[in-house]
């Protein structure tokens, strides 16, 4: 156990600092992804935020870059497919490369996110999860993780199913919930390290 708790705080540090690293170092970047943004979506904020439920179910706000239309988020959507008319053109670019996802890195150095573990779900979802399957909600949710690497191109996938919103309840999402439960079992340290080269690299 005490073990534990040490790999524990050293992935917990190895977030911080490799979060902030990250942010010094993206923050060039990032900022020419304001001035694109900027341009060619002049209407509304550049950050989209959504509430999402966290470890421990405690919930928090997530932060993406906006990739749609102002306004044209809704909460009570769950799926967002590749063929999605809310998505504006550079948001596609954002969305296709995972971009939008980098300033999450605000909620890791909050404390809020990990580097490697299950994304957050909406309410919607997690509250769905049952009996062994609630530990998933122990673990500090991810910007990347093993479900997330696999299901890399889930928007195109649900764009060529009939009924995506039922595919992604009865298949993917069980599916991600076999594979984070997984991960509460067997993550380690060095296994999260791997994740993060794979993500990066992929």
């Amino acid at each position: 156990m005490a073990l534990k708790k040490y790999s524990l705080f050293i992935k917990y540090l190895f977030d911080k600092i490799a979060a902030l690293c990250g942010i010094i170092l993206l923050s060039p970047f990032m900022l020419l992804i304001f001035i694109i943004h900027k341009i060619v979506m002049p209407k509304g904020d550049f950050f989209f935020r959504q509430e999402r439920v966290g470890q421990y179910g405690k919930t928090f706000k997530i932060y993406k870059i906006r990739t749609m239309k102002e306004g044209s988020e809704n909460n009570t959507v769950f799926v967002t497919t590749a063929n999605d008319d809310r998505i504006l053109p550079f948001g596609r670019f954002l969305r296709r490369t995972k971009l939008d996802e980098i300033v999450e890195l605000i909620n890791v150095l909050k404390g809020e996110m990990s580097l490697v573990g299950p994304r957050p779900d909406v309410s919607g979802y997690a509250d769905m999860l049952q009996g062994e399957d609630r530990k998933i909600l122990e673990l500090r949710p991810g910007i990347t993780g093993t479900a997330s690497l696999k299901y890399i191109n889930e928007e195109e996938i649900l764009a060529n199913v009939d009924n995506p919103q039922q595919y992604n309840d009865e298949v993917i999402y069980p599916d991600k919930v076999i594979i984070n439960l997984d991960y509460y079992y067997n993550r380690t340290f060095w296994g999260d390290i791997k994740i993060i080269l794979k993500t990066i690299f992929r």
